[in-house]
């Protein structure tokens, strides 16, 4: 198989993941979304690991009444696992499976590590105070033409923009 081109043309791909939330919305009645699924992990890991804790908290009581068959069969979990698999199946058959860290010159792995993870738990910080991820508060958001997914948006492309010249470093030269 020929894998000189790895990657899917990005606007044959927004047209796709266009369709894939029309029909989504379409079937759920509710967009796409990824905060939702780690949510139902953490509430789970917090049930098994200190359930005293999670009987005597109020958040995770609300939690578990809208889940009535538990966090973890919420077809938000089901989704993300959907994701994981797909693009596992898409890396396989473009030939791009493989670990490696993506890094630019002169940036330690432990630099790059500890930035991501950082970013991570702040993405994921945010994506609860703005009620939810990219995925679902600005692309779930546009789609239904929401002045809050809109906004969302802007501020994600616009923080991307505001950021970016402080952390380029981390991936180019100069």
């Amino acid at each position: 198989m020929d894998h000189s081109n790895k990657f899917m043309n990005p606007y044959l791909a927004g047209v796709l993941l266009g369709f894939v939330l029309l029909v989504t919305i379409y079937v759920t009645g509710r967009g796409l979304g990824a905060s939702g699924a780690m949510k139902s992990v953490a509430v789970s890991a917090v049930q098994k690991a200190a359930p005293e804790h999670f009987e005597e908290t109020a958040y995770y009581q609300n939690y578990a009444a809208d889940h009535p068959d538990g966090p973890m069969k919420s077809w938000l979990v089901f989704e993300m696992l959907g994701v994981l698999v797909g693009a596992f199946l898409s890396g396989a058959l473009a030939g791009r499976l493989g670990l490696k860290l993506e890094k630019g010159p002169g940036v330690q792995n432990t630099t790059r590590i500890i930035g991501a993870i950082l970013g991570g738990f702040l993405f994921g910080f945010g994506s609860q105070l703005g009620r939810g991820c990219t995925s679902g508060s600005a692309l779930s958001g546009m789609a239904v033409m929401s002045f809050g997914g809109i906004m969302t948006m802007l501020a994600i492309f616009g923080g991307a923009y505001a950021f970016a010249w402080f952390f380029r470093k981390l991936w180019i030269k100069g």
